[in-house]
């Protein structure tokens, strides 16, 4: 199993790799799960300042691996599992303080699509294709499909990728704004690394906060967004890097930050 999901540390940047090529990198709930502890650790451990979430073998993920994911006996309850499965999956992402990057090669299909716009950010190769693949097989889109697609791009596009469940294109999906950036295949890692080596070098509370704030801000009204931001900035002036910005700043010299 170990091998399935592969992990390394380099320079506060922890990679998580679906590794199972031979199926576009489907993802099993053995799989699921480990990819959520991951992030639920990364966001305790002091050493992990930025996460890369991407796939091997030329793909990103295709999917739930629905063969895996069945049993001899049905589930109890098909809104349990969604809840436990793919639910929590993304939000492992979206709650984890540190910034997710999600480096996009290949397919990323159903809640393989999700995983990637659950991340903070998005860097595609010239070769992924995005697929709402749920109404094929007369699905409704679950890993908080509807509330990503339409925070991202709105409700009619939104619909219209879950209708029709066709493939997005990444240069389509760059002007959709599901991805901030298109690179050639073989720059994807590299690009990825710069990303994320510049946030792992970033004030990683102040992040964290900034996270929070933006991820939060669809659902606030103005006043309670604006009493969140009030509370942030109390909460981030007591942090290190925070005084140390504001020294570097009067003493004019680049900050180092610390993550703390």
């Amino acid at each position: 199993m170990s091998e399935e999901v592969l992990e390394r540390l380099d320079d506060g940047v922890l990679w998580i790799t679906l590794n199972r090529p031979d199926v576009k990198n489907a993802i099993s709930p053995d799989q699921r799960n480990r990819v959520i502890d991951l992030l639920t650790n990364a966001g305790d451990d002091a050493a992990v300042r930025c996460v890369v979430i991407t796939g091997s073998g030329g793909s990103f993920c295709s999917g739930a691996d629905l063969r895996a994911s069945r049993t001899d006996q049905p589930p109890v309850s098909v809104a349990q599992t969604i809840r436990e499965g793919a639910q929590r999956l993304v939000s492992s992402i979206m709650d984890c303080p540190k910034p997710v990057i999600a480096a996009v090669d290949g397919v990323a299909a159903g809640i393989g699509a999700h995983i990637a716009l659950a991340c903070d950010l998005v860097i595609a190769s010239d070769e992924a294709r995005f697929i709402e693949v749920f109404m094929r097989r007369a699905l409704v889109p679950d890993g908080g499909g509807a509330y990503l697609l339409i925070r991202l791009i709105g409700p009619q596009r939104a619909k219209e990728l879950v209708f029709f469940g066709d493939g997005v294109s990444a240069s389509d999906a760059e002007k959709l704004g599901l991805v901030n950036r298109v690179v050639p295949s073989g720059e994807l890692e590299s690009t990825a690394s710069e990303w994320a080596t510049r946030l792992a070098r970033g004030p990683t509370a102040t992040l964290a906060l900034a996270k929070k704030l933006l991820n939060a801000a669809h659902d606030l009204g103005r006043r309670a967004a604006f009493d969140e931001e009030a509370l942030a900035q109390e909460q981030n002036m007591n942090t290190e890097d925070a005084q140390e910005g504001v020294r570097s700043f009067v003493e004019r010299r680049e900050p180092n930050f610390k993550g703390r």
